[in-house]
Parts: C-alpha cells; sequence; structure tokens
C-alpha cells in the first residue's frame, strides 16, 4: 500500500472544494423557470391548505352556532315548562287552600250550630 503525501492530500482537498465550488455554481438562479414553478406549486399548496383551515374553521363555527341554538331552544322549552308547573302548583295550591277553608268553614258552621 502506498501512502499519500503532502501534495496529493493537498491537491485532492483542492479538487474537492473547486467540486463542491461547481456544484454550487450549476444551481439555478432565482430567475430560472424551473424555480419560479416549485415557487408557484409550494404557494398552490399553501394556499389550498389555508383554504382547507379556513373551511374547517367556518365549519367550527357554523356547528358551535347550530349546538348554541339549540341549546337556547332547550333552555325556552324548560322554562316554559316550569312557568307552567309553577302556574299548575299555584292553581294547585289555592284549590288546596279553598277546600281547607271550606272543611274549616263547616266545622266552624257545625260548632256554631250546636251552641
Amino acid at each position: 500500500m502506498k501512502q499519500k503525501d503532502f501534495g496529493e492530500r493537498l491537491s485532492a482537498a483542492s479538487r474537492a472544494k473547486q467540486a463542491m465550488a461547481a456544484k454550487f455554481h450549476q444551481r439555478p438562479g432565482a430567475d430560472d423557470p424551473a424555480v419560479a414553478e416549485r415557487r408557484a406549486a409550494r404557494a398552490a399548496v399553501s394556499a389550498a391548505r389555508d383554504a382547507r383551515i379556513a373551511e374547517r374553521e367556518a365549519k367550527r363555527l357554523a356547528e358551535n352556532a347550530r349546538v348554541a341554538t339549540e341549546r337556547e331552544a332547550i333552555a325556552a322549552e324548560q322554562a316554559k315548562q316550569e312557568k307552567h308547573a309553577a302556574a299548575e302548583k299555584q292553581a294547585s295550591d289555592a284549590r288546596l287552600e279553598a277546600e281547607r277553608k271550606a272543611v274549616r268553614d263547616a266545622r266552624y258552621a257545625a260548632r256554631k250550630a250546636r251552641k
């Protein structure tokens, strides 16, 4: 096996640097049609992503509005039922009180009749 001397190592490093520089200089510029096409494709993908995000947000807001409307309807129905139950209870209490009063008046009348 032959050992590389300093000159060979130096020339190999120089060739590697030149190859990297050549590779860098071969890259297309910003005004190249391929670069512009890739940039446009990335912009289209980004716009599509933004549209999907906006659509999901709109669906979420619509669902939230629908749920809120349902909750309000349920709350209104419950309030109506509670009001109706309170009115029935009040009517029942009034009827019960009238019955008690009638029984009490009958007792008083029976007591007066005994005297």
